[in-house]
């Protein structure tokens, strides 16, 4: 088993190293920023707009569901233990200059997520039942066409099908075993029986109830936490200023050991913040792609602009409060790893009998809306390698997946997730990197007409794109 743990590190450093996912997916998104003119910053306003306060689009848009449900089914895939635990993890082994390169992860991604976006709702198409199918598995095949799009559509297929389990299943419920029995005592066993249950209940009835679901909860369980974080910050107003000193100058430096904290280098901290910013956000991953080629749009570059403001309130917001309140509050050199050292933070100040518990709900709540976003992820994988007939199927595993993953010891697990999360991320970089033409060129198109995303002019209201 020490040998197995040593060859999932070593695979895990060079996908995660300096010549391989780090400069491919920083450098795609700079490349991205650079050729849509800074798009993320542009039109964040308008995107928000659209995806928060108009929520759908008029008129009769193809679709499963409201571009604000394939919103909230991407963030509640993406809101989860990585912006509790992960970025812990990250500030932990990197130091405070790791929330600087989540940072910078989640800026460059935005550009990366609206693209994917994009390409996932302009390449999608009706499957046997029905639905809509996309992301990926669709538009590196049928976008790049030949072999090389074949196999990067199948690779991807494969990959992302399997990373379900890891990133999106037994990390999540296994957290949420932890946090449970160490706070409250609760059995693994039970909290594994409970998560199955209600997961299996949501899954049954498909993406149109996985959207009303998380529509109904997603917000709520991030003002709560935001709220939480805020109180927090509050009580440690005077460290903040400190806090964001370290941030910059240890993202270039390096952090000397201190505390409880062993002490790390820059290349730590860009590994470990690169990775855990997309394990955070997902940008790069393509897996936004799947739930956005599902929303009802009348034309892909606003569903790409309402899936890139997933980014920025899962990294920009939500992940800044986390890192914050464990620096401020010192947590960082308390020893404590993971979700442990975010409720270290969360019990300073005003919370200090609670923060252990607000952080174990709220790691319940955010895990628990991860399961389910990544459940869809996969089995849309599944149905393109396998056909629609592998949908149950594989929803049945999954299910009982997350009883396993809550009674498991999973040391290896996280290792290992990430390791598949640079493998999903690869093939899609690439289609990304040799699609960027098309992107460019029907964004400035839309956008000439529709600067303001308001209601869509009626030359592009029946936008089919070329198949």
């Amino acid at each position: 088993m020490d040998t197995f743990a040593t060859l999932v590190g070593d695979i895990g450093s060079f996908v995660w190293g300096p010549w391989l996912l780090i400069p491919l997916l920083l450098g795609t998104g700079l490349f991205m920023t650079v050729r849509l003119r800074g798009l993320q910053f542009r039109k964040l306003g308008a995107a928000l707009r659209l995806g928060l306060l108009k929520r759908k689009e008029p008129g009769d848009a193809e679709g499963d569901i409201s571009h604000y449900q394939a919103l909230t089914t991407a963030l509640a895939a993406t809101v989860g233990v990585g912006n509790i635990a992960g970025v812990a993890t990250a500030i932990g082994l990197g130091g405070p200059g790791a929330l600087f390169w989540m940072w910078i992860t989640g800026l460059v991604g935005m550009a990366t997520k609206y693209s994917e976006a994009f390409l996932g709702s302009r390449f999608r198409v009706v499957d046997e039942r029905g639905e809509q199918r996309g992301g990926p598995q669709e538009y590196l095949r049928r976008g790049i066409r030949g072999p090389v799009g074949k196999v990067l559509a199948g690779a991807f297929a494969v990959f992302a099908a399997l990373a379900a389990f890891g990133i999106g299943n037994m990390t999540q419920t296994n957290t949420i075993a932890g946090s449970l029995e160490s706070e409250f005592g609760v059995p693994p066993v039970v909290s594994g029986a409970v998560v199955m249950v209600v997961v299996g209940v949501v899954l049954l009835g498909g993406i149109k109830r996985i959207g009303a679901v998380t529509a109904s909860f997603v917000p709520t369980m991030i003002l709560v936490y935001l709220v939480a974080g805020v109180l927090v910050l509050g009580a440690n107003a005077a460290a903040i200023p400190d806090a964001f000193a370290m941030v910059f100058t240890d993202a270039f430096t390096g952090t000397a050991a201190t505390g409880g904290f062993v002490g790390s280098t820059v290349a730590a901290a860009l590994q470990f913040g690169v990775a855990r910013g997309l394990f955070s956000n997902e940008s790069g991953l393509g897996s936004a792609a799947i739930v956005a080629a599902a929303a009802k749009s009348v034309h892909p570059v606003r569903q790409g602009l309402v899936s890139m403001t997933q980014t920025f309130i899962d990294t920009i917001v939500v992940v800044t409060f986390t890192g914050l309140v464990i620096i401020s509050s010192g947590a960082w050199t308390s020893g404590e790893e993971g979700a442990a050292m975010t409720a270290e933070g969360m019990s300073s100040g005003p919370l200090a009998s609670l923060g252990g518990a607000i952080v174990a709900i709220v790691v319940v709540f955010f895990a628990v809306s991860t399961v389910i976003g990544w459940s869809y992820y996969g089995e849309r994988c599944a149905a393109s390698l396998f056909g629609v007939r592998a949908t149950y199927p594989y929803r049945a595993l999954f299910t009982v997946v997350c009883f396993v993953g809550a009674v498991w010891e999973l040391e290896l697990v996280w290792g290992i997730a990430d390791i598949l999360n640079g493998l999903m991320a690869l093939p899609n970089l690439v289609g990304i990197l040799v699609l960027s033409g098309l992107i460019v060129r029907e964004t400035r198109a839309y956008l000439a007409q529709d600067p303001d995303l308001t209601d869509p002019p009626s030359a592009l209201a029946d936008y089919t794109p070329a198949r």
